[in-house]
């Protein structure tokens, strides 16, 4: 499975942004999918995953009620909106997959057995302007 992401860029504070991760190959049906960010001088924080029949969300603290992670698996694509952005949500977004052996990052999803994130794309750039 390989990844990658787009629809990074300046974003005024208040806004909004939606970024997209397409994915080629087939990732199991079982896996996850999820957007980590990385902010400067920090490491990878988890921002939201979703389920590959979409009946399962999860977000992070710093980010719930403001995000939204969708995927149109016709179109092989993931989605994560965050509104009312501040310029904490600057950084390095990265959408990743379970599975894989890349910097794995072991997360909790509540409701189902830990996720082991391990493919990666290139990550895409937000930064938020006040």
């Amino acid at each position: 499975v390989q990844l990658a992401e787009s629809g990074g860029g300046l974003v005024q504070a208040g806004g909004s942004l939606r970024l997209s991760c397409i994915f080629s190959g087939r990732p199991s049906t079982r896996s996850a999918m999820a957007w980590f960010r990385q902010r400067p001088g920090k490491g990878r924080e988890f921002v939201a995953a979703i389920n590959w029949g979409s009946s399962n969300k999860w977000y992070g603290d710093s980010v719930k009620g403001r995000a939204t992670i969708s995927r149109d698996n016709a179109r092989s694509t993931v989605y994560v909106e965050l509104n009312k952005v501040k310029s904490e949500d600057t950084g390095v977004y990265y959408c990743a997959s379970e599975g894989g052996s890349k910097d794995p990052i072991r997360y909790g999803l509540d409701g189902r057995d830990l996720a082991d994130f391990g493919t990666w794309g290139q990550g895409t750039q937000v930064t938020v302007s006040s």
